[in-house]
């Protein structure tokens, strides 16, 4: 196989070219360019896809007041028409339309498809722009256009691999689950407890008209088996539970079972094959 190419470090210093902090010195800046806001469209891959009418508008009254201190990092467009596509900054875009006016500045840098759509993540990330589903969403799109492992990914945007693991779940929810997600009537607890329900949507509406909790749902929706005796066993596993074990297992290369009790308390079982699998586990472990 052959070698993939050394990553760019993307992510490493990006808060110090989009923060509020670069503001100040956009004029000592290289690259720098004053540009017509028609020769500018958004980027059609972009994480975000939600802006509300409150926050354009109180963005829109400071541009009025002060202009775009802050340029917008745009890439060539690779559809040639307009010049430039927007990779972070999309939000100050549309602000500055409605201000209006009709020249903003720009940071023009070359990024690929790929790229682009990491840096744009990783900003979203950092201003904590993103709901949970759209974060979802692009992790997905950057694993299939990228060829992303989870632990790859979670390097690339500095997550643990159970943050990137949990966010992912949320992609195969039902429509009604991600909706409900998206506009904020539940949360990414809610979600996860909802992954395999039976009647998600009808539990969403419930959790939004009675004001369900998030242990509440999972109560609701996990079966509880029975013993070949017919008494009650233990609840089924959330899905957090159930997404732990299986960063341990891969952490571990070995199956692992948590067995939650109460109180917090629990026992962790680590399964092997062999007295050499034993031995490589002893190793791990420094024994």
């Amino acid at each position: 196989m052959a070698a993939k190419p050394p990553r760019k470090g993307l992510g490493k210093g990006l808060s110090a070219l989009m923060g509020d902090d670069f503001a100040p010195v956009v004029e000592k800046v290289q690259g720098i360019e004053i540009v017509s806001i028609s020769d500018i469209e958004p980027n059609p891959d972009q994480p975000r896809k939600r802006f509300t009418d409150e926050e354009i508008g109180s963005l829109a009254d400071s541009l009025r007041a002060k202009g775009v201190l802050q340029p917008i990092l745009v890439r060539r467009n690779p559809r040639e028409t307009p010049r430039y596509e927007i990779v972070a900054g999309e939000r100050r875009w549309r602000a500055a339309q409605r201000a209006p006016l009709h020249e903003v500045p720009v940071l023009v840098q070359e990024f690929s498809d790929t790229e682009a759509l990491e840096v744009a993540l990783i900003e979203n990330i950092q201003r904590v722009d993103l709901n949970p589903v759209e974060e979802a969403e692009s992790y997905e799109r950057l694993m299939q256009a990228h060829g992303y492992t989870q632990e790859q990914l979670a390097e690339a945007v500095s997550k643990s691999r159970s943050y990137i693991a949990n966010s992912l779940r949320l992609v195969r929810l039902p429509d009604a689950v991600r909706d409900a997600l998206r506009s904020g009537d539940i949360s990414a607890g809610h979600a996860r407890a909802l992954i395999g329900a039976t009647d998600a949507g009808g539990i969403v509406r419930e959790i939004i008209a009675k004001g369900l909790s998030v242990r509440d749902v999972e109560k609701r929706v996990a079966p509880v088996r029975r013993s070949a005796s017919g008494k009650p066993a233990e609840p089924a596993k959330d899905a957090d539970t159930l997404a732990l074990e299986g960063d341990l297992s891969a952490a571990l290369e070995a199956q692992v079972v948590l067995k939650p009790a109460a109180n917090g308390k629990g026992t962790i079982q680590i399964s092997y094959t062999s007295f050499d699998d034993l031995d490589r586990l002893c190793e791990r472990f420094g024994l």
